[in-house]
């Protein structure tokens, strides 16, 4: 992995997804220089200085960008606008909740988000995913064609945004193999999260279920072919929905995740690391609980032991040999219990594929293109 700040890993990563997410390497390098110094003190200090640093980059894009589009160069002030929204969300994502600026720049990133769709002429449908007596928003991602194809629920991690896996490239990797994507900020992310205030719950059926009935109910969707996956804590959340809403054709995960609760257990003693600032406060935040004590007992919730032996489609599990927050052995453990799936298959990618880190961090393309290649060869051979 790139690592600009020696023994830093959380702003390392967020480097390195900063890129990974279509961010430029000239950009990044002014964003980050600053900062240097800062980083040296630990991940959790220094983070408004890093948000400052992010966030003039940010802007600076951002007026490019408009004086681009005020030019009528449409195409060329999206790709800024897709940049610029890129680094404003991944400056608020390092941040404390209770860091004032890091609201206005998550707004902003949504508002050049729906700029970079609009320049650049992309089919992106912003949908409502019906949860309870509320909703959750989504992006589904198609061809403008109508015709019928496949499609994947995306569900992020712990941290991650819809609009951040779509950019990390995902959704054009199905689309150049047939298949459409929604991506959806579930309960406990992005908007959900930020927005409404729906926090995450570790029966992952009730939201994933929705998800399926909304794609479900295209004409553009062929309801016998939807599958599920989920990146990082998505390696958790997937496969338990999955398991628990049969109608799915097949799930895939990058990154397994099987033992996510008892990891925070682990967490604890520091064993592992993490993937952003302020750790704690942030998962209580994502979970809706104010102390850690009631967050610890309602984490024995969140477990694949028990889930995985109930998945009967064909099952891809996917993970960095190198991956420093999920050690490998949680991918060798689904694989055990997926003693009914139609098939199980798992790959770990070793230092010859140039992708060892979590969820392929250090790459970003690797693990991606293996698993639409592994979906859609599996929906061709769905009858």
């Amino acid at each position: 992995m790139f690592e600009p700040f020696p023994g830093n890993y959380v702003w390392n990563l967020q480097t390195n997804l900063a890129l990974v997410c279509g961010g430029n390497h000239g950009e990044v390098d002014v964003a980050i220089r600053p900062i240097k110094e800062a980083a040296a003190k630990g991940e959790d200090a220094g983070t408004a200085l890093l948000f400052d640093s992010w966030i003039a980059v940010a802007d600076q894009v951002t007026k490019n960008a408009a004086a681009d589009e005020a030019a009528g160069y449409t195409l060329s002030a999206g790709t800024k606008y897709g940049r610029a929204f890129g680094y404003y969300l991944s400056a608020e994502r390092m941040q404390s909740r209770d860091y004032a600026p890091r609201w206005e720049a998550y707004d902003k990133g949504l508002e050049l988000f729906r700029k970079y769709v609009q320049c650049r002429g992309l089919h992106i449908d912003f949908v409502e995913i019906p949860y309870g007596d509320t909703y959750y928003p989504a992006i589904f991602v198609h061809d403008g064609s109508g015709i019928k194809r496949p499609a994947l629920v995306s569900c992020n991690g712990l941290d991650s945004m819809k609009e951040q896996v779509y950019m990390a490239g995902h959704g054009e990797s199905n689309l150049e193999r047939g298949m459409y994507t929604l991506f959806v900020d579930q309960p406990g992310t992005g908007e959900a999260l930020r927005k409404r205030g729906l926090t995450a719950v570790y029966n992952s059926e009730a939201w994933a279920t929705p998800a399926y009935d909304y794609l479900a109910s295209r004409t553009d969707v062929d309801e016998n072919k939807i599958g599920m996956f989920g990146l990082s804590l998505g390696g958790y959340y997937a496969p338990r929905a999955a398991a628990n809403e049969p109608r799915f054709a097949l799930c895939a995960v990058m990154g397994a995740n099987h033992l996510w609760g008892d990891l925070q257990h682990r967490r604890q003693q520091r064993e592992g690391e993490n993937p952003v600032p302020h750790y704690w406060d942030h998962v209580m935040w994502v979970w809706g609980h104010d102390n850690i004590d009631s967050f610890m007992k309602y984490c024995d919730n969140i477990t694949l032991d028990g889930q995985i032996e109930k998945i009967y489609m064909p099952f891809l599990i996917t993970h960095g040999q190198g991956d420093r927050q999920v050690p490998v052995s949680d991918a060798y453990r689904s694989q055990e219990q997926a003693v009914n799936a139609a098939k199980c298959d798992i790959r770990v990618f070793t230092p010859e594929d140039f992708e060892i880190e979590h969820c392929g961090a250090d790459n970003g393309t690797v693990m991606r293109d293996f698993i639409a290649d592994w979906c859609a060869q599996t929906f061709a051979a769905i009858d």
